[in-house]
């Protein structure tokens, strides 16, 4: 039952960066990303987990257009 968690927690992640990504758009996301890379460590590892990944792109792809 624990595995299930967490691939439902990491799927759900992966959910919301794309939602995300797909609200702002890409730059928008990408400078706030870079912010965050810029501020303490905590802000870093922040940055870290909210990078742009191909999973996160390909959702927020396919999200855009319903949302628009």
């Amino acid at each position: 039952i624990a595995g299930r968690s967490v691939i439902l927690f990491v799927a759900a992640f992966l959910l919301f960066k794309g939602f995300l990504m797909a609200a702002l758009g890409f730059g928008s996301y990408d400078y706030r990303v870079d912010k965050l890379r810029a501020g303490t460590g905590l802000e870093k590892a922040g940055a870290f987990v909210m990078q742009r990944d191909p999973v996160s792109q390909f959702l927020a792809e396919n999200i855009g257009p319903v949302l628009r």
